[in-house]
């Protein structure tokens, strides 16, 4: 592949290509998908205004032009989608809005199912999603973001909602909230995803950070858990412990929950070192 870019504070440009043959199995890490070519193209202005805008202090505004399409290795496409953000601003409190709205399409070569009982059939599907976004500024005790997708979906619509709450009692110790409930609807039928969650940060010093993540959605009705311990014992090296705990939620087929079962755990660790010469 290949990639241009120019990163500037008021103009940020770029342009880049890249090939995923068809055989490519990487041993370490992953690829969105093989046997793919994709074409990238981003235009982002971003002005500082010296008055006010609409009455409001905005300390810097992001007019962003996105846009994505993904061929297969013959050059027929698969899939595009053209982001933008008319309204994207930065407030001099470090509280943000944005509204966004993104054409998309999908080629599906094969039936897709996105929901249990719901499969969306192989053919060509083409939509726009729109986007309202608020958030307040990290620097707060309690600050929080909430974001609304919709418009189409797969010949139908969907629905998107989440929302964050952040606390920070004090520079050691934050806990985060977050919720996601989605609603679609499509000729094959109608589903509805929540997933909720929770993270607990607690930095006990530069060096050393335990962080912890729980979520839960009804999708798979499965419970997991995510700690992670990340200790940088010198300036060269690093030292992670993660362990991951999943609990799986049985289902009568009269739809009675029956309780909760282990499903699965492991412990990872991993030392990194750096060698300066």
């Amino acid at each position: 592949g290949a990639k241009i870019d120019y990163p500037n504070d008021l103009w940020d440009l770029s342009a880049g290509y890249r090939r995923v043959g068809d055989g490519f199995d990487p041993s370490l890490g992953f690829v969105p998908r093989p046997g793919i070519q994709s074409f990238n193209l981003s235009v982002v202005y971003q002005p500082r205004p010296r008055r006010r805008i609409l009455g409001l202090p905005v300390r810097q505004m992001f007019n962003e032009f996105f846009n994505t399409l993904i061929t297969d290795l013959g050059g027929r496409w698969e899939s595009y989608r053209v982001f933008t953000a008319p309204i994207n601003w930065r407030l001099e409190s470090g509280d943000r809005i944005e509204f966004n709205f993104a054409p998309a399409g999908e080629r599906l070569t094969e039936p897709f199912e996105i929901a249990r009982d719901v499969t969306i059939p192989a053919g060509s599907y083409h939509w726009v999603r729109w986007r309202l976004e608020a958030g307040f500024a990290s620097k707060r005790k309690v600050s929080g973001e909430a974001t609304w997708w919709f418009g189409g979906f797969y010949g139908g619509r969907l629905s998107e909602l989440s929302l964050t709450g952040t606390l920070r009692p004090s520079p050691l110790l934050s806990i985060e909230l977050n919720a996601g409930h989605n609603v679609g609807r499509v000729p094959q039928g109608r589903f509805v995803q929540d997933v909720f969650g929770s993270r607990l940060r607690l930095n006990l010093s530069p060096d050393l950070q335990v962080s912890s993540y729980l979520q839960y959605d009804n999708q798979s009705r499965s419970l997991g858990s995510n700690t992670r311990l990340r200790w940088t014992y010198a300036p060269q090296g690093e030292l992670f412990v993660v362990y991951n705990h999943n609990l799986a939620e049985d289902i009568a087929t009269t739809g009675r929950r029956t309780g909760w079962r282990f499903a699965s755990n492991q412990l990872l660790a991993k030392r990194q070192y750096v060698f300066r010469y």
